[in-house]
C-alpha cells in the first residue's frame, strides 16, 4: 500500500474551542516545524507566508535575501516511460497473448482499460487511477515507485482562475492567474496577458497556491519558466506544501529534511517532479527557493492530483462530464494509430476504406479513411468532404478526435442512427489524422506534460507543414492589379509556380503528397484540425496590406466562410461562451470564435488559402482546445465538447447549390466553368461534369460555361432548409469548336478536289440553302465559307475558291 499523509484540521477545533488567536497560531506553529532539534531551531522560511506577517515581522525584515542557486536535495525521480501496446500484441498478466479471435467490437471497449503511453497512469473501468507497478499487477510485490495522478487542469481551464493565488505578483499581467503551464504571453513586455506568474519580491518566503476545491491526492508538479521575447526568468528549486483549509501547512519531506525540488533549467521545457509520497489536502503551494539569477522569480505549473471520492460534493458533481459513447479514449502510437483504423475497418468494410496518400520523412505512410456507402469510388452528385490533423505533430488533440469520430461514425452506422446512416449514404467523407507522424511520434515519447509547446510541432526537416504551400495570394493579388482577371488569368484555379515544383525546392514530403492529394480529389469543404486555441479561422491568411502584421483579408465568399466557422464554433461545447476564459491573449468568444485568419496573424502559404485559391475546396481551421496535449483523462471531455461540432459541420457540405453540366449528347463536360454574379471566384467541375457550390441562403445567378461551348445562365434559388438545390445546365457546341474539331479530325490536312465551275457551285450553293459566312484557317490559302446549317459533323461543307474541305 501506498502511504498518504493527511492534515489534521487543527484550526478547526481550536475556533470551536474559543481559543485565542494569538494562541491559534503558535499551536500552527508548533505543528508545522514539531519539536525543537539541536541545531535547527524555527526556520521561518518553512512557515506559511501570512504567519511570517504576524509573528516575525522584525526577523522577516532582516533576512538575508539571495536570488542565487541554493543546493538542493537529491530528488526522487520520475517514472519508468511506459508505452501503450497495441491490442493486437499485448499479453495478459499469465504471459500469453491476448485472444486475436475476438470480435472487432470487443477490442474496441477492451482498449479502454489498456496501459496508457508516455508516462501517464492508465483510468480503470471504474474510473479510479492505478499505478503499472503497484502490487495488484506485480504479483504481491511492493515496489517502490511513486504514483502519479493525471493533470488537475491548469493547463486545459479546469482550474479557474479564482482557484489561483499567490503571495505578491508583480503587476496584474503576471499574476497568479497566468501561472499556468504552457500559457503565451502577448507580443509586448507590459502586455495585459503575459507568460506566467512573477512575484513581487525576490525572496524565498514566495509561493503560488492553487485550491481544489475539494480533498485531493496529490502526487506531483510540472514546472515552466515564464514565456517572454524579451526576458529570461524561471525558478531553479522550490518546495511543496500542502493544507486542508489554507492555515496548517505540511511541507514534503524526505526524511528529516525538506524536499527541495530541482526546477527548470531554461524557460520552456518542462520538468516533471513526481512525490515520492503522495500528499492529501486540499490546497497546494509552490514554495520558490532559488532562481535563474539573470532573472526573477516566474514560473508557469501544473499540478498531478486525483479528486478523493465525495459524492456529496453538488460543485464537483455540477461540472463533471461525462460521456456515454463506448470508444478508445486513448493517445495512440503510429502502431497503435494503425492497428485501430484496421479495427474500424474490420467492424464496417462496407462503408470504409484505408489508403494512404504519401509517406513522411522518415517513411512513415500518411493513412486515410474513407467513410461511404461506396468506399473507393467518387458517385456523381455526392459531394466529396475532408478533415485532417496533426499538421504540427504536437497538436495531438485533433489526432485524437478524428481517431474517436470514425470509431463513433462506424458504430452508429451499425446501431442505425438515421443521422449517421444520411451523412454517410450521402456523403464521400475522407479523414486524414496525422499529416506528421514524425513530430507527432515526439512528442508522444516525451508525453502529454513534457513535450512542451513546439516539440514535434514541426517536420522531421524543420518545416511548418501548414504553412508549406506555394503562396498564391500574391499571384492573384497581383493579376488584379494589372486588371489581368479575366482576359488573361482565372480568379480560380490558380497555377502553382514552376520554381515550387522543383526538386530542390524547400518543400517538405508530407506538403506534396497533401498537394496531389487535394489535386486528385474533388473535394468540396474540409477542415484541419490544430490546437492551442479555442477558435475557427478561414482565409484569408495573409494581409493584402505589405508588411501589415494584422489586417482583416476577406475572400469573395467571405459571408459563406463565416458562416461555416460559425457552425462549428456555436455547436461547441465552450468555444463561444462569452464568460469563457482566454486559453493565452486573445478573447475570441467575443466574435463568437471565429476570426478571419489575417486579422489574428499573418502568414503567407497556409493550407486554406492554397485550397481556397488552388481547388474547389473551402478550407478552415479549427482549434479545438488550450492545451494541444491534453492528458488522456481530458480526452472523454474534449470529445463531448467536439463530437456535435464535428458532426454539423460535416452537414454543411450540403448547402448551396448541385448539379450536372452536359452537352447536347448528355455526357458530363469536365472543368466546365461555374460562376456565380457579384461573387468573383469561380469553381469547376468534376471529371463527370457535376458540381457543388457553397452558398448561404438567397437567389443567385449562376452562369456554366466552358470551352468550345456556349455560355448558358439560370437564375437558382437556396433555401434555408437543409439539401442543396439542383441546378443543371446543358451547354451546346459552339460554331468555331465544331470548326476546331473537324480540322483536328483530318490533321488540319484540307481534301483537295477537283475544280468545278463557279456557276455549278452557285447552283449547288442554292439547292442547299446555305448561309455562307466567311472564316479562315492557317491549313486554307483562300477564303471558306461555312454552311451554316450542316449541323450534322460528319458531313459539313467548306466551299472556297479551289478547294472543298470535308
Amino acid at each position: 500500500m501506498t502511504k498518504r499523509t493527511m492534515l489534521t484540521p487543527e484550526v478547526t477545533a481550536s475556533r470551536r474551542r474559543g481559543l485565542p488567536a494569538l494562541a491559534v497560531l503558535l499551536g500552527l506553529t508548533l505543528t508545522l516545524v514539531g519539536p525543537a532539534q539541536p541545531g535547527r531551531g524555527y526556520s521561518h522560511e518553512d512557515q506559511d507566508y501570512y504567519l511570517q506577517e504576524l509573528l516575525a515581522r522584525e526577523q522577516y525584515g532582516k533576512m538575508q535575501v539571495s536570488g542565487g542557486e541554493e543546493p538542493a536535495a537529491s530528488m526522487p525521480g520520475p517514472p519508468e516511460t511506459r508505452l501503450r501496446q497495441t491490442p493486437a500484441d499485448k499479453k495478459n498478466p499469465r504471459g500469453g497473448k491476448t485472444d486475436s479471435s475476438r470480435s472487432p467490437e470487443k477490442q474496441t471497449a477492451k482498449s479502454k482499460s489498456e496501459n496508457t503511453g508516455g508516462g501517464k497512469a492508465a483510468k480503470s473501468k471504474k474510473g479510479g487511477l492505478k499505478s503499472p507497478n503497484s502490487s495488484s499487477e506485480r504479483g504481491g510485490t511492493e515496489h517502490s515507485v511513486p504514483e502519479e495522478c493525471p493533470p488537475m487542469g491548469m493547463e486545459t481551464l479546469k482550474i479557474d482562475d479564482f482557484q489561483l493565488h499567490a503571495s505578491t505578483i508583480k503587476r496584474y499581467g503576471l499574476g497568479a492567474h497566468r501561472g499556468r503551464l504552457n500559457i503565451q504571453a502577448g507580443l509586448y513586455e507590459d502586455d495585459l496577458y503575459d507568460g506566467g506568474w512573477c512575484a513581487g519580491r525576490e525572496d524565498p518566503l514566495q509561493w503560488l497556491e492553487v485550491d481544489a476545491r475539494r480533498l485531493t491526492k496529490f502526487t506531483g508538479v510540472v514546472s515552466q519558466g515564464r514565456s517572454s521575447l524579451w526576458s529570461s526568468d524561471w525558478v531553479t528549486s522550490y518546495k511543496v506544501m500542502v493544507s486542508n483549509d489554507s492555515h496548517t501547512w505540511v511541507t514534503l519531506r524526505n526524511g528529516s529534511h525538506d524536499l527541495i525540488f530541482t526546477g527548470n533549467r531554461e524557460k520552456e521545457i518542462p520538468v516533471r517532479n513526481v512525490f515520492p509520497t503522495p500528499m492529501v489536502g486540499r490546497y497546494l503551494r509552490i514554495n520558490p527557493r532559488s532562481w535563474y539569477g539573470g532573472g526573477t522569480i516566474c514560473m508557469r505549473a501544473e499540478i498531478l492530483g486525483c479528486p478523493m471520492p465525495d459524492p456529496n460534493n453538488y460543485y464537483h458533481r455540477r461540472n463533471e462530464v461525462t460521456t456515454t459513447d463506448n470508444l478508445d479514449f486513448r493517445h495512440h502510437s503510429y502502431k497503435d494509430m494503425r492497428q485501430l483504423m484496421k479495427v474500424v475497418n474490420d467492424m464496417c468494410p462496407n462503408i470504409t476504406r484505408i489508403y494512404n496518400i504519401g509517406k513522411s520523412h522518415n517513411g512513415l505512410k500518411l493513412y486515410a479513411i474513407e467513410i461511404s456507402d461506396n468506399p473507393g469510388e467518387h458517385e456523381v452528385g455526392e459531394p466529396e468532404f475532408r478533415y485532417l490533423a496533426g499538421s504540427h505533430g504536437n497538436e495531438a488533440l485533433g489526432r485524437e478526435l478524428l481517431l474517436l469520430l470514425m470509431q463513433f461514425m462506424c458504430l452508429e452506422y451499425r446501431s442505425g442512427n438515421p443521422r449517421i446512416r444520411h451523412l454517410v449514404d450521402q456523403t464521400r467523407i475522407h479523414l486524414l489524422p496525422s499529416v506528421n507522424p514524425d513530430g507527432y511520434e515526439k512528442a508522444f515519447q516525451a508525453g502529454s506534460e513534457l513535450c512542451g509547446w513546439s516539440l514535434g510541432r514541426w517536420s522531421q526537416d524543420g518545416m511548418d507543414i501548414h504553412h508549406n504551400f506555394p503562396d498564391l495570394n500574391s499571384i492573384l493579388w497581383e493579376a488584379e492589379v494589372k486588371k489581368w482577371i479575366p482576359r488573361k488569368m482565372h480568379n480560380h484555379h490558380v497555377a502553382i509556380p514552376g520554381w515550387y515544383q522543383a526538386k530542390n525546392a524547400t518543400v517538405a514530403v508530407e506538403t506534396r503528397a497533401l498537394v496531389a492529394w487535394m489535386e486528385k480529389l474533388p473535394f468540396v469543404l474540409g477542415g484541419n484540425l490544430q490546437g492551442g486555441e479555442l477558435v475557427v479561422t478561414f482565409p484569408y491568411d495573409r494581409t493584402r496590406t505589405q508588411g501589415a502584421v494584422r489586417e482583416t483579408s476577406p475572400t469573395p465568399d467571405d459571408h459563406v466562410f463565416r458562416w461555416l466557422a460559425f457552425s462549428y464554433a456555436s455547436t461547441h461545447r465552450l468555444m463561444a461562451d462569452a464568460s469563457r476564459r482566454v486559453c493565452h491573449t486573445e478573447d475570441f468568444a467575443k466574435e463568437d470564435g471565429t476570426i478571419n485568419g489575417a486579422s489574428w496573424h499573418t502568414t503567407a502559404g497556409s493550407m486554406n488559402d492554397f485550397s481556397y485559391l488552388h481547388t474547389n475546396c473551402l478550407e478552415l481551421s479549427m482549434y479545438v482546445g488550450c492545451d494541444k496535449f491534453p492528458h488522456e483523462s481530458e480526452l472523454p471531455e474534449e470529445w463531448e465538447n467536439n463530437r456535435e461540432s464535428l458532426l454539423v459541420f460535416m452537414e454543411q457540405v450540403h448547402r448551396g447549390l448541385k448539379g450536372v453540366v452536359k452537352d447536347l449528347r448528355g455526357q458530363g463536360i469536365a472543368n466546365a466553368v461555374i460562376s456565380v454574379e457579384g461573387i468573383g471566384h469561380d469553381i469547376r467541375t468534376a471529371t463527370d461534369g457535376d458540381y457543388w457550390r457553397l452558398l448561404n441562403p438567397g437567389e443567385y445567378q449562376v452562369t456554366a460555361r466552358a470551352d468550345g461551348y456556349s455560355l448558358t445562365r439560370k437564375m437558382c434559388e437556396v433555401g434555408y432548409e437543409m439539401g442543396a438545390t439542383r441546378c443543371d445546365f446543358t451547354l451546346g457546341r459552339t460554331n468555331l469548336s465544331r470548326i476546331k474539331e473537324i480540322m483536328e479530325k483530318f490533321n488540319k490536312q484540307p481534301i483537295r478536289l477537283p475544280v468545278r465551275p463557279l456557276r455549278a457551285r452557285r447552283g449547288r450553293q442554292r439547292r442547299l440553302g446555305a448561309t455562307l459566312i466567311p472564316s479562315r484557317h492557317p491549313s486554307c490559302s483562300a477564303m471558306l465559307y461555312l454552311v451554316a446549317d450542316m449541323t450534322s459533323l460528319q458531313s459539313p461543307w467548306f466551299i472556297g475558291n479551289s478547294d472543298i474541305v470535308i
